[in-house]
């Protein structure tokens, strides 16, 4: 398969330059992204200053692969860097981010950006700045978010390896919608800073989206790194990889239903199912359990570090304006979530985050008796482009959203989110509790759009998932986009 690792090997026996790559990675995505809108800048000039730049490249595990990064958080200097929205369209990075910096250690050298929603808040990408992005497996429905273009760009083949953000699903719903692998790292094990050190309070983590286990497991422990200043510090469980960390009988919990009470389609279940009695076959212990926190007190949650992050973000940014922010400045979704996140008292903060400190003691709990929670990762397929996730009275309540009060506010975003919540209802529990997960492709429904299932397991034990995926991948098999079964 044409993963990343077999390019850096042609590039390693110099079977093929970076430059010759390069323009190939470049013409595909000139000539595809018409229709799949995943790149929204393509900065071939300074990806070959870059690698020139470089000493022993060759020597890295990545040799010079050509990657893009997301247009969202993942600085290089120079580039743009709008994070979706016209208020920031002509922003450019005043330097490289520290994941940037650590991709290029690994050998992997930025060559475009991204599509991605305005600030990241959605499931689908939509910008209005940019457009939807577009799934490769039908051009009808969305490639997810909130890493969509960088979905459309490994799903259609153009490149085998792309930058990815995670805060709250974005980097496991759109693998889920497009057949790809979704590392969401430990919270802290990822390069932060030096721009933004807490992201969404540890909530939100930089990866990549992938199409192999060995390219996922590379990239995971190349990029793998601790940052004395960074507040977040993942656990050293297994910092010293090796083989003799896996385990022969791994025992998995299972959970089925969505965990806010909503409908989870067949397909969905279906691949769990499926899932687990394959695992079951090669001798490994499952059993289904009820989920292990209250979800919906979750969600309300991580709704209101939203806004608060939100009302933080934009006092920076009028800072920097010289002027307050308006509503035409923005999307009307990002204008609620900033008129919410105004109205949230300090108290109200501490609280929301006290309760993902214990839903994180329920689930590392919960991983002394299992080694992993297998659920879907989506409870349902991508959406179509034309599909309405919000009605006419939702964006009417959205117009005077200034006017509301905090009780009000929390009620519109919950009722703003519910359909595209109802769609991927699995993911935001990791981010909020800095589990590390992974979304497998391993099913692919009746109407042909793939559908993902989800492994959770305790702070640093990626070797776990990696364990499991690798276990799918040999023996079950993935369903992966169609460039890669060729």
């Amino acid at each position: 398969m044409k993963d990343g690792l077999y390019w850096a090997e042609k590039l390693r026996n110099k079977e093929i330059s970076f430059h010759e790559l390069l323009k190939t990675f470049e013409e595909k995505a000139r000539k595809q992204n018409s229709m799949l809108n995943a790149f929204v800048s393509m900065m071939d000039h300074e990806a070959i200053e870059e690698y020139q730049k470089q000493q022993n490249i060759l020597e890295r595990p990545f040799a010079g692969l050509p990657v893009p990064l997301k247009m969202l958080g993942q600085e290089k200097e120079g580039w743009l860097s709008t994070s979706g929205s016209k208020l920031l369209r002509e922003h450019r990075a005043s330097r490289n981010s520290n994941f940037t910096n650590q991709m290029i250690t690994s050998g992997l050298i930025p060559f475009a950006q991204t599509n991605a929603p305005e600030f990241g808040f959605k499931n689908i990408t939509d910008a209005q700045i940019y457009g939807p992005a577009k799934n490769p497996w039908n051009l009808d429905y969305y490639s997810g978010g909130s890493s969509g273009g960088a979905a459309s760009a490994v799903a259609s083949g153009i490149v085998p390896i792309a930058g990815a953000s995670d805060g709250g699903g974005s980097i496991r719903i759109p693998a889920s919608f497009c057949g790809l692998i979704g590392l969401k790292p430990t919270r802290g094990a990822m390069p932060v800073g030096p721009n933004s050190w807490r992201g969404w309070q540890g909530a939100a983590i930089d990866f990549a989206l992938t199409v192999s286990m060995r390219d996922t497991e590379k990239l995971f422990y190349t990029m793998r790194s601790i940052e004395s200043a960074a507040p977040y510090q993942a656990p050293l469980k297994e910092w010293q990889h090796t083989q003799a960390a896996q385990k022969k009988k791994l025992k998995i919990a299972v959970v089925i239903d969505s965990p806010i009470d909503t409908k989870v389609s067949p397909e969905a279940v279906g691949a769990v199912e499926k899932a687990h009695d394959f695992l079951l076959k090669q001798g490994h212990e499952l059993q289904v359990i009820n989920y292990p926190v209250n979800g919906n007190k979750l969600i309300t949650s991580y709704y209101l570090m939203n806004g608060a992050e939100t009302a933080a973000m934009f006092a920076g940014i009028e800072q920097g304006l010289g002027r307050p922010v308006e509503k035409n400045d923005m999307e009307l979704m990002t204008w609620a979530i900033y008129q919410y996140g105004k109205k949230i008292p300090a108290s109200h903060f501490i609280n929301a985050l006290n309760q993902w400190d214990f839903a994180a003691f329920k689930m590392e709990e919960l991983f002394k008796k299992y080694d992993l929670l297998l659920t879907p990762t989506t409870a349902m397929t991508a959406p179509k482009i034309d599909e309405e996730l919000l009605n006419s009275e939702i964006r009417d309540a959205l117009e005077v959203s200034s006017s509301l009060s905090e009780t009000e506010l929390q009620h519109l975003i919950e009722k703003m989110f519910e359909k595209s919540l109802q769609i991927t209802p699995y993911t935001q529990l990791a981010n909020l509790t800095g589990q590390p997960a992974i979304s497998l492709p391993t099913h692919v429904t009746s109407a042909g759009l793939p559908i993902g299932i989800q492994f959770m397991a305790a702070r640093g034990r990626e070797d776990l998932l990696l364990q499991v995926g690798n276990i799918i991948e040999t023996e079950y098999g993935f369903k992966l986009p169609e460039y890669y079964r060729q």
